[in-house]
């Protein structure tokens, strides 16, 4: 049976985007292997997201932007439109951990008719939508 895997996130540093993906999102560092001097392999995953370290589930691949079209397109990848979707068991419990840690939300928490949502963006302006129960 095929799955996704992973799907790239342009970034402008490693390291900012592993600092904000674990430290502010509490994702988990799967892994950062070098590739050469200036690339590496860097993948990271929600806690509790069910993505093994070598396999299953899907993960985000962090992926430093090294052409002038890759770096136009950071923070922007998907028109402006919300494009990654981060669901949570308790939403009351994530909004406010991430608000503690600096996270910017766009929008107050709403009532959808499938649970809480609130966008926020990450350090480059992507957006994403925080959806629980």
């Amino acid at each position: 049976m095929s799955h996704i895997g992973a799907f790239t996130l342009l970034v402008r540093d490693y390291d900012e985007a592993i600092a904000f993906y674990v430290g502010a999102l509490g994702f988990t560092l799967l892994e950062d292997t070098a590739l050469s001097a200036d690339k590496r392999w860097v993948r990271v995953a929600p806690n509790g997201g069910g993505v093994a370290p070598n396999g299953g589930g899907v993960a985000l691949l962090l992926a430093k932007a090294s052409t002038p079209e890759q770096i136009a397109r950071i923070g922007d990848q998907t028109g402006g439109r919300v494009g990654f979707f981060l669901h949570t068991d308790d939403f009351a419990r994530d909004h406010a951990a991430f608000v503690a840690k600096g996270v910017r939300f766009l929008e107050e928490p709403r009532s959808e008719s499938y649970g809480k949502v609130a966008v926020f963006s990450d350090l480059y302006g992507a957006k994403w939508d925080l959806i629980g129960p």
